[in-house]
């Protein structure tokens, strides 16, 4: 089974928010060596937000291993000029699969409602691009640039939660979130389950939470994944919270949401 992470951050050099590991570099060769005591087989790589040459080091990773790593990158949108040029070219950059985008940072935080990416999504849906959003507080406008660019792959980031809340609360917009399965372009990213729970391995208090996404997007539309340097577990708890843990999902369905539905909606080729 092919088995890819939807998010992880490497960096080198810098200082992460609280809520990541406090290294100050944590680089490619240290998440291969973590994907290997996991069984994890590729990464797709989100630069961090707030690191100033996330593209740069993540793309340079995926340029040494490019059978590992793909990348969604981001840009200065609020630098209107500067970030249209670069729109148009921006897939053409090995390794550069689409973008993602986080609005947590000090500055950012309406770049979704005041009219800050309006240009880009034009250029997204012209070019079919996948554009990851960091969205809890956003879900129902994600809705209607669903509607109006539907040739835009959507990733909603971590199940569509409240990052800072804990368990069952975490899930506070999950109808919001449901509601999202209606548009055939919005998909969710599994990612940081482990780091939802308030409770012990195996994190029982989220498992319904889980299922309600599953069974509203179905397996071609829900993508496991981690956040690595965010989680209070193991790698191989990640994984194995989804493969031998959730009584309903097995089979083909695990195969999709462990990688390949994954690699078909960003445009990863599969391995022959």
């Amino acid at each position: 089974m092919l088995i890819v992470d939807s998010q992880v951050h490497i960096w080198i050099n810098t200082k992460m928010r609280e809520i990541h590991r406090q290294v100050p570099t944590y680089s490619a060769e240290d998440l291969l060596a973590e994907m290997e005591t996991a069984g994890v087989d590729r990464v797709l790589l989100h630069p961090p937000g707030t690191v100033p040459n996330g593209n740069e080091v993540a793309i340079a990773a995926a340029n040494r291993y490019p059978d590992k790593f793909k990348v969604l990158g981001w840009l200065h949108l609020d630098r209107k000029e500067e970030s249209a040029a670069k729109l148009a070219g921006w897939t053409n950059t090995p390794g550069m699969l689409g973008q993602r985008y986080i609005f947590i940072v000090p500055g950012r935080e309406n770049w979704m409602t005041d009219g800050t990416m309006d240009h880009m999504w034009g250029v997204a849906n012209e070019q079919k691009m996948p554009v990851g959003l960091l969205a809890h507080d956003f879900l129902p406008k994600v809705g209607k640039i669903a509607e109006k660019f539907p040739e835009v792959p959507l990733l909603i980031d971590h199940l569509g939660s409240n990052l800072f809340k804990p368990g069952v609360e975490s899930f506070e917009t999950l109808p919001e979130l449901v509601a999202l399965a209606k548009h055939p372009n919005v998909a969710v990213k599994m990612s940081g389950a482990n780091g939802n729970s308030a409770s012990p391995y195996p994190h029982t208090d989220i498992h319904e939470s889980l299922e309600r996404i599953f069974d509203a997007f179905g397996p071609d539309r829900c993508f496991w994944g981690t956040d690595l340097s965010r989680m209070p577990c193991s790698y191989k708890e990640c994984v194995t919270l989804f493969t031998e843990e959730l009584y309903w999902l097995k089979g083909r369905d695990l195969e999709l949401v462990m990688g390949e539905a994954l690699c078909n909606w960003i445009g990863w080729d599969l391995p022959d």
